[in-house]
């Protein structure tokens, strides 16, 4: 069998890592990028500017600052504890906060840009017939945005299970709880265990090219459509 028992622990943390991220960055992402493409307020750039913050600073640089906003001595982290949770670092929901930091712009992106190729005549044509704001966000906004809700869900996924920096700064290497794809192909080649890190970095080149084919097809169909 070409992976371990560790190499499939470290595959489901990754996948379930992945699909938590995308789902919390979905449903966070969606009225920020609703803001974003509707909003005239002078804030608009600085927000858009922090937000994609994630795009050029280093992996490690968000990992540290967030070990040290989330450890024991930090703001959220004094917090966390004064509530009798403890601290996200080295915990599975600290690599969700630190994932849903890193991939943040993956999500918001793509959302915004959708929100705003929908344009105003839609929505002021569901106005006319009497669909209040909230009507005509859910029943005109979201399914013309359909298109940029498949893209965010892609790329926020494969942009997770592809991260490594940041994990590793802020859950560090635990088997089953923080050890991801990523940490478990580096802890391979520092054993010098190459075939099973072949393996593990195989898998992941095929499935980047799946991400990427499949985005390709549904930008190709949604153009079709449009």
């Amino acid at each position: 069998m070409p992976f371990s028992s560790a190499d499939l622990a470290a595959i489901g943390l990754t996948l379930r890592l992945a699909g938590t991220t995308m789902v919390l960055l979905l449903v966070l992402c969606t009225p920020l990028a609703w803001w974003l493409a509707h909003t005239p307020s002078r804030w608009r750039g600085p927000v858009s500017a922090v937000l994609a913050l994630p795009l050029v600073l280093p992996p490690t640089v968000i990992g540290f600052y967030l070990l040290v906003t989330l450890g024991p001595h930090g703001p959220v982290g004094q917090f966390t504890q004064s509530l009798g949770l403890g601290t996200l670092p080295f915990t599975f929901w600290g690599l969700v906060v630190g994932s849903l930091i890193y991939s943040l712009p993956f999500a918001v992106q793509p959302l915004q840009h959708a929100f705003e190729s929908i344009g105003t005549r839609p929505l002021e044509a569901a106005a006319t017939l009497g669909a209040g704001p909230i009507d005509r966000f859910f029943t005109v906004a979201l399914p013309l945005a359909r298109p940029g809700f498949i893209t965010a869900a892609i790329l926020s996924f494969a942009h997770t299970v592809g991260e490594f920096g940041v994990v590793l700064m802020l859950g560090g290497n635990i088997p089953g709880v923080t050890r991801v794809v990523s940490v478990q192909i580096y802890d391979h080649v520092e054993a010098l265990e190459y075939t099973q890190a072949h393996w593990l970095a195989g898998g992941m080149v095929v499935f980047s090219f799946l991400v990427l084919l499949g985005l390709n097809l549904t930008r190709r169909r949604a153009s079709m459509v449009s």
